[in-house]
């Protein structure tokens, strides 16, 4: 199973944040990246500094052939499109697109690291992909999701809110 985290906290081009996760998505499957699963939109904080607008965030379960390395340069052109600045880490984007986990892949790499290093200790990666994937276990650590969830600091379980509009994304 490949599973991509995709957020967005500013308009584009393309319109809203939530137009940005269709067109996100509308990318992939140009791509000739078959979406499998979507996760409910889930509204949550800017981190570190809460003054940025709220990110939206959901979770896409993928089937995709060729290596990580492959996928990863996609993403990159993906974000490109949707007029993605890399600015300085956590700055507001319109999108953001990580793998979280690559069919149960370790790597290490100065550009790749899989599973996502720290998607263990995000609720708006943990809540998405519990929606679609309530069963999925970390790569690594070997903890089950719910787990994984309850070891949360309790104030990132209430600061993230699920979106019922989130039935119309795709």
């Amino acid at each position: 199973m490949i599973f991509l985290s995709i957020g967005s906290n500013l308009d584009s081009k393309f319109g809203k944040r939530t137009t940005n996760k269709k067109k996100t998505l509308e990318f992939l499957t140009k791509k000739k990246i078959i979406l499998i699963n979507i996760s409910k939109i889930f509204e949550t904080p800017s981190y570190p500094n809460m003054d940025n607008p709220k990110f939206l965030n959901l979770i896409v379960e993928i089937k995709y052939e060729k290596k990580p390395e492959d996928l990863l340069k996609i993403i990159f052109t993906i974000e490109e499109a949707m007029d993605r600045i890399r600015g300085e880490k956590n700055d507001p984007r319109t999108c953001d697109i990580d793998i979280i986990d690559f069919n149960g892949l370790t790597i290490k790499r100065e550009n790749l690291e899989l599973p996502h290093p720290l998607c263990h200790k995000r609720n708006f990666v943990l809540f998405p992909l519990r929606d679609i994937c309530p069963n999925w276990i970390h790569p690594t650590t070997k903890e089950k999701i719910d787990d994984l969830i309850n070891n949360l600091d309790p104030s990132q379980s209430n600061e993230i809110t699920k979106l019922s509009e989130s039935d119309k994304i795709f």
